[in-house]
């Protein structure tokens, strides 16, 4: 007997859990506009991230949560040292 794909005994594939990353990481945001943060800790069931150039943290679901492309990288590192040439980042 087949077993039809709509049926409710089909085996739906498991979402694979996105490991947290360590304090530090770089991570963009896709939830936000590709948003790219620091990876700050878990706050419940969302992933907390700060903007490179300083400002206030924003919390992100780890699921829309990626790693940044060089160009992302290079972007969020020159953003963070503008902001520390202004004096706006310590």
């Amino acid at each position: 007997m087949c077993t039809q794909s709509g049926s409710p005994h089909a085996q739906q594939p498991t979402p694979t859990p996105t490991p947290t990353p360590t304090p530090g990481t770089l991570m963009v945001d896709t939830g936000r506009a590709d948003r790219v943060g620091e990876f700050r800790g878990v706050a419940g069931p969302y992933w907390s991230l700060r903007p490179m150039a300083g400002g206030t943290e924003w919390e992100a679901e780890p699921a829309r949560v990626r790693p940044p492309t060089p160009a992302e990288r290079i972007g969020a590192e020159n953003a963070r040292c503008n902001a520390r040439s202004r004096g706006d980042v310590l």
